[in-house]
C-alpha cells in the first residue's frame, strides 16, 4: 500500500515542478512585416518641435540620405529601388510633405525617430524625397 502512495506523491511533485516551470514571461508573437498606410492626417498640430516643416527640401539631396537612414530596408519606394516589407509601402501610402517630416523627425510605432541623427534641412530634404518620388 505504501509503493502507491509514494508513486503518487512523486508524480505530483513531477507535475508541480512541470507546471512551476511552464510559467515565466508571456511571449507575444511579432510579424515580420508591418501591413497598412499611413493616416491622411496626422493628429495633434504641434509643429514646435519639427523646425523642418519651415524649411524647403532638396530631393536630390534627400536620395542620398534616404540611403544613409537605411530608410529602404522598411519602406518600397519604387524611385529608390527599395522594397522593404516592414514598413508601409510609400508608392501606395503617398504621404503629405508634412506627415513625412513628422514621421521622420520622431518616429512612430515601429519607426525609429531620425530627430537626433539628421539636420531639420536634411529632414526636410527626405520628406522632399519621398513626397516627390511617391507622388505625394
Amino acid at each position: 500500500m505504501r509503493r502507491p502512495v509514494t508513486a503518487l506523491a512523486l508524480l505530483l511533485a513531477a507535475l508541480a515542478l512541470v507546471a512551476v516551470g511552464c510559467g515565466g514571461e508571456e511571449v507575444t508573437a511579432t510579424p515580420e512585416t508591418v501591413e497598412g498606410t499611413i493616416p491622411e492626417e496626422t493628429t495633434g498640430g504641434n509643429t514646435e518641435n519639427l523646425p523642418a516643416l519651415e524649411l524647403t527640401g532638396n530631393a536630390g539631396e534627400g536620395e542620398g540620405l534616404w540611403d544613409e537612414g537605411g530608410c529602404g530596408a522598411c519602406h518600397t519606394l519604387a524611385a529608390a529601388g527599395s522594397s522593404g516589407t516592414i514598413g508601409p509601402n510609400l508608392d501606395e501610402s503617398k504621404p503629405s510633405y508634412e506627415l513625412a517630416v513628422r514621421r521622420i523627425t520622431l518616429g512612430q510605432g515601429g519607426m525609429p525617430s531620425f530627430g537626433e541623427q539628421f539636420e531639420p534641412q536634411q529632414i526636410a530634404n527626405v520628406a522632399q524625397y519621398v513626397v516627390e518620388s511617391s507622388g505625394g
